[in-house]
């Protein structure tokens, strides 16, 4: 078994495989105060109630855009695994060719995506990613990542609107049925979430452009991170929802650098 993690702002989401099949998946707050024997703790009872044997796990990898949390996961899967985690960052094999102005700038996170949805797609791509920040991603058939976009993903501007609005409530992400809402929790409602989806199709189409315009063929969209089924079922430019792409990606680029 091999045990991957992807360390978000927001959570540290963790999988186990057996050869290629996912057993097991789980969700951490990322907490840069949490040492390594909490996470260990913690980690353990995760093993303990899937009836999951943590002395089977053979290797490990970590994609993280945390760089606080990094000592106490390493020391954690060093202390209570005897394993030393793969990184990935520069030196890592990913069978990806990353176009970027500078390499070293591009998150882990749309590294691993890329080269998972390279692996399973074989053509055209642009992966959405709607995390913490909500990520655009474009990559040509034969492997190149080209770049794309950062925004800020839903839930922060939704959180800004509260903050900076004196008479304005937080309020849960749901879609309305209408646009012409007669409230003003629906209102926000309304507004961040066809507003979101509104601004996801616009990058798309015009992303897809540019990418035709380079000889690609029609990009293939993909979607992944918590909030794609709210914003992609109201859209027809997202082709297909995977949830588990970004684990995928770390076992792929695992398999790649088994050997160090």
């Amino acid at each position: 078994m091999i045990l991957v993690l992807d360390v978000g702002n927001t959570n540290i989401v963790l999988g186990v495989y057996d050869d290629k099949k996912l057993v097991a998946e789980w969700r951490l707050a990322t907490t840069s105060a949490r040492t390594a024997d909490e996470y260990g703790i913690q980690v353990l009872n995760l093993f303990y109630h899937d009836k999951l044997e943590p002395n089977n796990v053979e290797g490990a990898i970590i994609s993280s855009v945390v760089p606080n949390v990094m000592y106490s996961l390493e020391h954690m899967i060093r202390k209570y695994f005897d394993i030393y985690p793969i990184v990935v960052g520069p030196g890592v094999k990913t069978g990806i060719n990353i176009k970027y102005d500078n390499p070293r700038e591009v998150g882990a996170d749309r590294i691993v995506n890329a080269v998972a949805a390279h692996e399973l797609y074989k053509r055209s791509l642009i992966i959405i990613d709607f995390g913490t920040a909500t990520t655009f991603c474009a990559v040509r058939k034969n492997g190149d990542y080209l770049g794309g976009a950062i925004c800020p993903g839903v839930r922060i501007s939704s959180e800004a609107l509260f903050q900076r609005a004196a008479k304005l409530p937080r309020v849960e992400l749901i879609k309305t049925p209408s646009l012409i809402c007669k409230n003003t929790v629906s209102s926000m409602q309304a507004g961040i979430v066809y507003g979101y989806i509104g601004q996801v199709e616009y990058i798309v189409e015009k992303m897809s452009r540019e990418l035709i315009e380079l000889g690609e063929e029609k990009p293939f969209v993909v979607a992944t991170g918590g909030l794609a089924k709210l914003i992609s079922e109201e859209s027809d430019k997202v082709d297909v929802i995977n949830p588990f792409i970004t684990l995928e990606g770390l076992r792929i680029i695992y398999e790649k650098n088994r050997s160090r």
